[in-house]
């Protein structure tokens, strides 16, 4: 089926297939920085930070020291909604990784319209993301998550993702209808686990069709990652539908004029 793929093409698409997941150094690291100082404006606008605040890299890693736990989500909000309000923002994130969308996915896109964000301080409870597959919850699998994280990302500040080769394990408990909770799930497979290391500079695609999560963040820094859906258009949608939650992004003009193009109506009179 993928007869026509470059060496490169094979070997990225290999990979994530057998891993279920890409981790990738990020080739334009401007890119990068541009996407972080849009949210650095905005939390030193949110936490009344002076501008001239230097120390972007300690003021992510250790906002708890600012923001206590009681005013996390509505500070999260307040992120949210002033970072998508920058036309930019979203070129940005698909720029940091289109190269391996277009392998992955295809070069006619559709993308999230709005990008989320996950700040999970240290010993929070009350931001965690138990086990779950993506496509449990009403997504199409045909989409895949550009996780970018704004710091260094391990150990139990990073995200966790069963392997595909550990998957028919789950589909045995499935079938044991007293383990169906999460938590009886997780701890049954909790060693099968890959605990996966992002760093700053780096960028993580992975299959939200595998189950994946986060644990209380025991690390002594808060963990500041993004994370947005790619698709291609044209492929089958499911309860998140286009113009609603997914944006046309890299549609082509073939394509535009085909979705255009009307048949010439014959008088069948004449």
């Amino acid at each position: 089926m993928s007869t026509f793929l470059n060496k490169i093409e094979k070997n990225i698409s290999s990979e994530y297939e057998n891993k279920g997941y890409l981790v990738r150094d990020i080739e334009n690291i401007d890119t990068l920085s541009k996407i972080r100082t849009i949210f650095i404006k905005s939390i030193k606008k949110n936490i009344k930070l002076k501008l001239n605040y230097d120390n972007d890299q300690e003021l992510l890693n250790y906002i708890h020291k600012r923001v206590n736990l009681k005013d996390l989500n509505n500070f999260r909000l307040n992120i949210i909604d002033t970072v998508n309000n920058n036309k930019n923002l979203r070129k940005l994130y698909f720029e940091v990784a289109r190269k391996y969308l277009e392998i992955l996915v295809g070069n006619e896109l559709a993308m999230q319209r709005r990008i989320n964000i996950s700040i999970q301080l240290p010993n929070d409870k009350s931001s965690l993301l138990p086990l779950h597959s993506d496509v449990w919850s009403g997504d199409s699998p045909y989409e895949i998550v550009v996780w970018l994280p704004l710091v260094d990302c391990y150990k139990t500040k990073g995200m966790y993702i069963l392997p595909p080769t550990k998957y028919k394990k789950l589909q045995k408990l499935f079938l044991n209808k007293s383990t169906t909770s999460s938590k009886i799930i997780f701890n049954r497979i909790k060693k099968d686990l890959k605990w996966i290391e992002v760093k700053y500079g780096q960028v993580l695609l992975f299959n939200q069709c595998l189950p994946h999560g986060n644990i209380v963040n025991k690390e002594k820094e808060t963990r500041w990652s993004l994370n947005c859906r790619f698709k291609g258009v044209f492929t089958p949608y499911v309860d998140k539908k286009i113009g609603e939650f997914f944006e046309p992004i890299t549609l082509r003009k073939i394509s535009e004029y085909g979705m255009k193009y009307k048949l010439p109506k014959i008088n069948e009179k004449d």
